[in-house]
């Protein structure tokens, strides 16, 4: 079995999922002054439906929750996650919705 790894890349303000060495995935995000806004995830349709979305989703959201910053869920897979699955010591503000 493959080992699957979920690393934070400061450089490119992402969270990146691999399975072995190859780049399966991964979650962007935007730092401001006491919170961390996600913006968008995605994962190589190679990979799709081995649970990797909801693996990055975890270890990114437990990195994030960590920090002490309030996360902020732009991405729409990042704020269903969030509604669906309880991450310990995360303070959420889901956004005002635009119109």
């Amino acid at each position: 079995m493959t080992d699957i790894t979920v690393t934070r890349n400061d450089e490119a303000s992402r969270y990146e999922i691999r399975t072995g060495d190859t780049l399966a995935g991964f979650a962007e995000y935007d730092r401001r002054p006491g919170e961390i806004r996600f913006t968008h995830t995605e994962v190589d349709p190679a990979f799709q439906g081995q649970g990797l979305a909801g693996r990055l989703a975890a270890d990114a959201l437990a990195d994030a929750a960590a920090s002490g910053d309030t996360i902020v869920p732009y991405c729409p897979y990042i704020a269903k996650y969030l509604r669906t699955h309880d991450v310990p010591g995360a303070v959420v503000r889901f956004p005002e919705p635009r119109g």
